[in-house]
This record gives C-alpha cells, sequence and structure tokens, in this order.
C-alpha cells in the first residue's frame, strides 16, 4: 500500500509541477517574442546595411564590426535558440533541425540584397 502511495504521490506532484511549467515556458515565449518583435527594426536596417547576415544555422550573423551589433547579433540568437529549442520539444525534432529548417524559410522570404549563407558556408547576397 505505501509502494502505491508513494508513486501516487510521484504521479500528482509531476503533473501538478507540469502544470506549473507549462505555463511559465508559454509566459517565457510571450516574452521572448516580444524582445524579437522590438528588436526587429534594428535587425532589418542592420541586415539592409550588409552589416548582419543570416547563416545556414537559423541565426544572424555580424559581417560588419560596427557599434551595437555585437549585443543585437548575441539578443536575437539568445531568443531564436530559444524557440527553436521549444519547438522542438512540441514536435520531437531537434533543435538544430528546426533551426536549418528555419534558415531555409528565411532565405525565401529575405528582401534582394540582403546576406545569406548557403548550406556549404558560402555568402551571397540574395
Amino acid at each position: 500500500m505505501n509502494a502505491y502511495r508513494s508513486m501516487f504521490c510521484r504521479v500528482i506532484f509531476g503533473l501538478g509541477l507540469l502544470a506549473v511549467v507549462a505555463p511559465v515556458v508559454a509566459q517565457d515565449l510571450g516574452v521572448v517574442r516580444q524582445q524579437m518583435e522590438q528588436r526587429l527594426p534594428a535587425l532589418d536596417e542592420a541586415k539592409a546595411a550588409g552589416k548582419i547576415g543570416e547563416n545556414n544555422r537559423g541565426l544572424v550573423e555580424a559581417r560588419q564590426d560596427s557599434p551595437g551589433i555585437g549585443k543585437l547579433v548575441a539578443d536575437e540568437n539568445s531568443d531564436r535558440l530559444t524557440v527553436y529549442a521549444a519547438i522542438a520539444r512540441r514536435t520531437g525534432a531537434t533543435a538544430d533541425a528546426v533551426a536549418q529548417a528555419r534558415a531555409k524559410q528565411i532565405a525565401a522570404q529575405s528582401a534582394p540584397g540582403i546576406w545569406l549563407q548557403k548550406p556549404d558556408g558560402t555568402w551571397y547576397q540574395k
């Protein structure tokens, strides 16, 4: 009987923990989305100026050393990795697979003149 109670408590605790963690993750992703939306004009401007490119791993990469670019790139990539990991958990894919698929989408949707990285690592302007 004691083993049954112990198992029951673990299950109830696990479900309770899941109920607490799931909204926190959703809330965190909401914050990430807001940050990314706020950062978008600066990213678009840096891309148009050729200071930032989209690499083949679904991340942005500095192409020129300019003030503020390093932080912009680091912040955006941190948020993108968070989103890719969340999608991977939800779909059962790996975060790398999600990122590479997103890189292809970004390349297809990018405006002319944006620097992009091919799968073989070479850079080109669209």
